[in-house]
């Protein structure tokens, strides 16, 4: 018998909520587990995007984290980037827009957030839960309820 894989992988779907509204959110919750995390984006221009929306997504406050464009990788707890890195030493890495990584062993867990309204990403995402399946990942699957909690489905 094979040993399970150590690095957990959760399956974010949404289905009522746009990334931008979802990503701080578990963003928030990563932050309090004190591990560096890194979010892998589809291309440079939705980095830039996304790093202007993490400062000011709450009025009220703010995501610490970093880019290419302000540098000092080793010091963010949050790190966003369009390339297969880890430059901050993280520990859970969140892949967005169909991003993959081929260093997931390397982190303790890894969230795939996909967007429910793209059957392109929703096609993508079930090869990759395949994949992961024959590789003897720890698996879990979370669908957005009606209320936007997320409930485990698999």
């Amino acid at each position: 018998m094979s040993k399970a894989k150590s690095t957990e992988i959760r399956f974010y779907h949404l289905q009522k909520q746009t990334l931008d509204q979802a990503l701080p959110l578990i963003l928030e919750k990563a932050y309090t587990t004190k591990k560096n995390v890194v979010v892998r984006l589809s291309d440079e221009k939705e980095v830039t995007r996304m790093n202007g929306h993490l400062w000011s997504y709450k009025t009220d406050s703010f995501m610490p984290h970093g880019c290419k464009k302000e540098g000092n990788a080793d010091k963010q707890p949050i790190w966003l980037t369009d390339k297969d890195e880890n430059p901050n030493g993280a520990k859970i890495i969140i892949l967005t827009g169909g991003a993959q990584s081929k260093h997931i062993n390397d982190y303790d867990l890894c969230c795939e957030i996909l967007d429910g309204r793209s059957n392109e990403q929703v096609t993508e995402a079930r090869k990759r839960w395949k994949t992961y399946k024959e590789q003897d990942f720890n698996i879990t699957y979370w669908m957005q309820s009606d209320s936007g909690g997320w409930e485990q489905k698999a």
